[in-house]
């Protein structure tokens, strides 16, 4: 409400509670007149002196000092004379907007607050499981007093793969902080994609053996389908989704990976016919060390951040990553990538150079 309104309304109120006194007394009209219109005057400048020196000048102080201070602005410019025609209104708005704000910096925080939380328990569980398992076998070596070769082999043997997983585990977490710092730069280049996963393939092809899961893909992805991306780290993004299908697989089962064109990128989709996920578990499935079922996650191995760093490197090359998955059929990672669009005199062999 404005300040001219406020003051005719309270003006209003006095001059017809004067008038009615008026002629309670007097019951004469010009008397009631008068006294209204000269208790309507005085009672409209007292008021509007009033307010303006002790309430609305308060106020408009208090309005520019949200609304810029809100923006980032020095308490001197704050202090400068404002524009407002109704600083009460825009008090209530700035304040109903400032309290919104606030809320939802608060839930972040509390967001974040949990999930470092569950980032400390996990990290101090990850690091502590491997070192308590080496301290053992350490202090079990010591106690042979019958100095057993045979024993003292194979428990250094345990111990050499406790340290390889904590090895495993820090080079993640290092890698994993310097693709959110920027550190590790995307060395942009183009390349076929369907040539990358063949010789992926070729890779984990003994992997696959081990773990009795046929790789597939087909022959129409034989076709150029040509990327801009970084040729290295999309590499280590299609061997952890591939590894990570044979962990969580199925013996007997298959995992393939296909090729969408779609209009200026190229979706790539790793698919396996495991046991599948919970639909409630896929909104977290990229946290670090997030595992759905701890006791299998400790038989496959691995340090519970290659989801984590897929997810780092997709989001480094300002593109995006999905899963969908159902239970007893199987999962899918999808990822895009940016596509080079061809032009009809490109050669192949050129594109390769």
């Amino acid at each position: 409400m404005k300040l001219s309104v406020l003051v005719f309304i309270n003006a209003l109120a006095v001059a017809l509670a004067l008038s009615g006194v008026n002629f309670y007394f007097q019951h004469k009209w010009y008397d009631v007149t008068i006294t209204f219109f000269v208790g309507f005057v005085t009672s409209y400048i007292v008021f509007y002196y009033l307010i303006e020196k002790y309430l609305y000048s308060k106020i408009k102080l208090i309005y520019k000092l949200i609304h810029n201070l809100k923006l980032g602005r020095d308490l001197r410019d704050a202090l400068g004379e404002s524009t407002s025609v109704d600083p009460i209104g825009d008090v209530e708005k700035e304040v109903k907007d400032w309290a919104r704000e606030k809320k939802v910096e608060i839930e972040e925080l509390r967001r974040q607050e949990k999930f470092r939380k569950e980032f400390l328990s996990n990290i101090s569980h990850e690091f502590k499981t491997p070192l308590f398992a080496i301290q053992g076998y350490i202090e079990a070596i010591l106690d042979d007093e019958a100095d057993d070769k045979d024993m003292t082999l194979q428990f250094l043997k345990k111990a050499q793969r406790n340290v390889d997983r904590l090895s495993y585990l820090i080079n993640d977490l290092n890698e994993i902080s310097k693709l959110e710092t920027g550190e590790i730069p995307i060395n942009y280049t183009k390349f076929r994609i369907n040539d990358l996963v063949k010789e992926v393939f070729e890779q984990l092809e003994l992997r696959a053996k081990q773990h009795h899961i046929k790789l597939i893909f087909k022959q129409k992805y034989d076709e150029a389908f040509l990327v801009r991306a970084d040729r290295d780290k999309i590499c280590q993004v299609l061997i952890n989704l591939i590894d990570n299908s044979f962990k969580y697989g199925k013996q007997g089962g298959s995992t393939s990976v296909s090729l969408f064109e779609l209009h200026d990128q190229i979706l790539v989709e790793v698919t396996d016919d495991g046991a599948g996920i919970n639909e409630k578990y896929l909104p977290r499935l990229f946290e670090r060390f997030f595992r759905i079922d701890s006791s299998r996650s400790r038989e496959v191995g691995g340090s519970g951040l290659g989801l984590a760093i897929v997810k780092h490197i997709i989001e480094a090359h300002q593109q995006t990553i999905n899963v969908r998955s159902t239970e007893g059929v199987g999962s899918t990672f999808g990822f895009t990538l940016q596509k080079v669009k061809q032009l009809p005199f490109q050669m192949l062999p050129v594109l390769k150079s």
